[in-house]
């Protein structure tokens, strides 16, 4: 179960990010990608961690050996890197939806959302570069 939810969430994030890069500054497909994508991932999320961890499996994530062990089973493997999967996609939404805002390029968008949806925080880094070069200033995200 744990190889076909691997291989599932892996095509639906990929399909996602192509569509998000096809359709970046289409307000409809930020709404699709996150009302489907995003919260589909989260309940899966929800439902996988409910069913394969228990308290104790909690009290690992502050030990680096226990962690280890809690990712040693293919399915908490599949449940961090769903968690890994919500969470770059609503990164790639969010600056996604900022690059719209400050009219950035389209073209110039697509190497910070594939880096995002590779290494994440790099992605996320890149962009906030690309912005500040921009927009000629340091901007708080937030």
């Amino acid at each position: 179960m744990a190889e076909k939810l691997f291989e599932i969430t892996n095509a639906l994030a990929l399909f996602s990010w192509l569509f998000l890069i096809i359709f970046p500054y289409k307000e409809w497909s930020r709404k699709l990608l996150f009302n489907l994508v995003v919260i589909g991932l989260a309940l899966l999320y929800l439902v996988l961690i409910t069913q394969y961890f228990d308290v104790d499996t909690f009290e690992s994530f502050g030990d680096l050996n226990s962690l280890s062990a809690v990712f040693s089973e293919p399915m908490s493997v599949v449940i961090g890197w769903t968690h890994y999967l919500a969470f770059d996609l609503l990164a790639g939404l969010y600056i996604t939806k900022d690059a719209e805002k400050y009219g950035i390029n389209r073209f110039l968008l697509i190497p910070c959302q594939l880096l995002t949806f590779m290494m994440g925080p790099v992605g996320v880094f890149l962009y906030f570069l690309l912005r500040a070069s921009i927009t000629k200033k340091l901007i708080h995200p937030f």
